[in-house]
């Protein structure tokens, strides 16, 4: 009879979070929108930006599959709110901090460049895009926060058409800058069309 303790289970693997592969994805995002703030999407060219990533182009293809996979990806990162909305109690307030950020984050010239690759892109991927899901989930989380105030609320749609879709539809047509004044006067619009109110002094 063997009295020797049984052999230990062995040890699970170890995961790295992060390393090598997290520089490589980090270094090719960043050639991306490099590129196309210098020379539009339609420019790219995955040796381009392998080349100015410093990375074998063979790991983007692995990675990515093609082109138009590497720059879904960096839209979908590059337009992916960092901050939850915002939450001050009021819904003129949410509606203006929450606007002014949509509008400085979509007219850098990169991701105005994504936005309108995106677009011709669109044809053959029906369905909302994740970007605009979550632009779209963070403002019905506001309208739902002030209804359950008892403030008197847009619905989603009237804030879609009214306040989401004028931003990025300048923005993709190129029909000048958006200053955060256009931002102001989007949801001061929607709020005296849509709810009776409208306090301009803030």
């Amino acid at each position: 009879m063997n009295s020797q303790p049984p052999d230990p289970p062995p040890a699970e693997p170890v995961r790295r979070t992060g390393g090598r592969s997290a520089r490589v994805c980090a270094a090719v995002h960043r050639a991306v929108t490099e590129l196309i703030a210098e020379g539009g999407a339609d420019q790219l060219s995955i040796p381009a930006v392998a080349t100015r990533a410093g990375v074998n182009p063979t790991s983007v293809y692995r990675r990515w599959g093609d082109l138009n996979g590497l720059l879904a990806d960096v839209t979908a990162t590059r337009l992916a709110p960092e901050d939850p909305p915002p939450d001050t109690g009021s819904l003129r307030t949410d509606l203006l901090q929450w606007a002014e950020r949509t509008r400085a984050a979509i007219t850098t010239p990169e991701v105005q460049a994504l936005l309108r690759h995106a677009v011709g892109q669109s044809a053959t991927c029906p369905g909302p895009t994740p970007r605009m899901a979550a632009r779209e989930q963070q403002l019905a989380t506001i309208l739902t926060r002030a209804a359950e105030r008892g403030e008197p609320s847009p619905t989603l749609g009237q804030g879609l058409d009214h306040l989401l879709a004028p931003l990025y539809f300048r923005v993709i047509l190129n029909l000048g800058p958006i200053e955060p004044a256009d931002a102001r006067r989007l949801v001061d619009d929607l709020l005296r069309h849509h709810t009776g109110t409208c306090n301009s002094t803030a």
